[in-house]
């Protein structure tokens, strides 16, 4: 199985107090996080690729690149898309949008490497821990 550009996976998520900036102690601003947008965006990655990566395949994030373009209060409903635009061999590229209603909350590009599972997880192992 190889994942191809296209695959996409979405939410909809409505703002909670866990989910500021407070709350995550990266700013003193009720409003959503950044580490709690990109938390999110990933997870669309992960989900776009889910059934389509080999048995012992996973992905892991490589790379992030990320816009938090306009605040979003708690309450707010923030939908967040995630497009596979490119896979260049274990390589695989998306895309990101978050809005809140026609409003664009957040954007960017998220890289993952797929790699078997269990040797990715042996190596944690190794020498010293």
């Amino acid at each position: 199985m190889t994942p191809a550009p296209g695959l996409r996976a979405t939410t909809l998520i409505m703002v909670e107090r866990e989910d500021t900036a407070v709350k995550l102690g990266s700013g003193d601003v009720p409003v959503l996080g950044t580490p709690r947008l990109l938390a999110i965006a990933e997870a669309m990655t992960v989900r776009a690729v889910a059934g389509h990566l080999a048995p012992g395949q996973t992905s892991v994030g490589t790379r992030v690149a990320l816009d938090h373009l306009a605040a979003s209060p708690v309450g707010a409903h923030v939908e967040v898309s995630a497009e596979l635009t490119e896979v260049d061999g274990r390589r695989l590229v998306f895309d990101f949008t978050a809005r809140s209603g026609e409003t664009l909350v957040g954007s960017g590009t998220i890289e993952r490497a797929v790699v078997d599972r269990e040797r990715f997880l042996s190596r944690l192992a190794g020498p010293g821990r």
